[in-house]
């Protein structure tokens, strides 16, 4: 099984283990990789959503939980290509946000697949010609 980067819907579902298809995934990964690989995109998002409901207990559990695991930043490489792929998108008509591009851009410089259930932005990168790679655990 290679290394792969979790979008932040899949690290979700794995923090919260209520879909059976992810847990198993997530489960045989971790026996291999002994970590799993999120982005600091993910962690802004997750972060914001539990800001958000205010749960403050689960912010300082969920930044305990990642302690273990690889977050790889968005770096200048990174930045630069998730640019591109964000004006790409926009160029074509096709914009999916900012944190998507970034994960995507990320994915791809450290040469990694992409696990999201979110198909569908991602294929519009791939379409773009970008070689994104993704698997989808939730199937």
């Amino acid at each position: 099984m290679n290394k792969v980067l979790l979008d932040t819907d899949i690290f979700s579902e794995i923090l919260k283990g209520k879909n059976i298809g992810v847990v198993k995934h997530a489960e045989s990964y971790y026996a291999i990789h002994s970590r799993y690989t999120i982005t600091t995109i993910t962690v802004l998002e997750i972060i914001k959503g539990l800001h958000k409901v205010q749960r403050e207990n689960h912010i300082r559990m969920f930044l305990q939980a990642i302690a273990k695991n690889e977050v790889l930043t968005l770096d200048v490489n990174s930045a630069e290509l998730a640019g591109r792929i964000y004006g790409d998108l926009e160029r074509v008509g096709r914009p999916i946000g900012r944190a998507d591009p970034m994960i995507a851009a990320i994915a791809l410089i450290h040469d990694l697949e992409l696990v999201s259930g979110n198909f569908r932005h991602y294929q519009n990168i791939q379409n773009l010609g970008y070689d994104l790679i993704l698997r989808n655990w939730k199937l």
